[in-house]
């Protein structure tokens, strides 16, 4: 997937997920609850930390990395 430069983090995440299909259930500005369970922490610096019950499961810089992942779970 090709990053698009002028979207911010959240934007980017936003755009992400309507690209693979995975339906957002609650947007929180930095927290993004998906419909699997999953919640993503957009961090300052653009990293995706992907938590599940409050814990973090692992971090991700790259998007479709994340989205396969959340696909796949």
């Amino acid at each position: 997937m090709t990053e698009i430069p002028h979207l911010t983090p959240r934007e980017a995440l936003l755009h992400a997920l309507a690209v693979f299909e995975i339906p957002v259930r609650e947007d929180r500005g930095h927290l993004i609850e998906v419909d699997i369970d999953y919640s993503i922490e957009i961090e300052p610096n653009g990293l995706y930390k992907l938590r599940s019950d409050g814990s973090v499961i692992a971090p991700f810089s790259d998007l479709e990395e994340l989205c396969m992942f959340i696909r796949m779970g």
